[in-house]
């Protein structure tokens, strides 16, 4: 009876088109988010390598906000970023300006993500409406 049950539980996840348990299910996003971008799981782009400091690729208001030694691979972590708007902000661009070179059709070019990221720190809501922007495109690419 067991054997019958697991047999018809497994044919009907399998064609319903819905994910079945896990070790069946393959994730086939995520490929664009901070936490895949910080675990090195592939090469990064030549025009912004992970040792690069937030303040040098974003530039002096990044530098005014975060620590000066914070490099890409850190802000894609989440480490030393804290839990405010701004921590999100920079991890969500930090993925956002690597997408915009490795990913096309990333829906951001890189001077864009600069730019957006600059405007976004004059404040707390502004942090948080872009980095729910970056969010969405971040979670939904590739």
């Amino acid at each position: 009876m067991l054997r019958f049950f697991l047999l018809v539980f497994f044919l009907t996840a399998m064609t319903s088109g819905q994910p079945g348990p896990g070790f069946l299910y393959t994730r086939t996003r995520g490929r664009c988010t901070p936490q895949y971008w910080s675990s090195r799981g592939d090469k990064w782009p030549k025009m912004v390598p992970h040792k690069s400091t937030v303040s040098n690729v974003f530039g002096s208001r990044a530098f005014e906000r975060y620590r000066v030694d914070l490099t890409l691979v850190e802000a894609a972590a989440g480490e030393g970023v804290g839990e405010s708007v701004f921590g999100r902000l920079v991890k969500e661009s930090t993925a956002a300006l690597i997408n915009s070179y490795a990913r096309k059709g990333y829906p951001f070019a890189a001077w864009e993500v600069k730019t957006l990221l600059i405007q976004a720190l004059v404040s707390e809501s502004a942090a948080a409406a872009q980095a729910d922007k970056f969010l969405e495109a971040n979670e939904n690419c590739g």
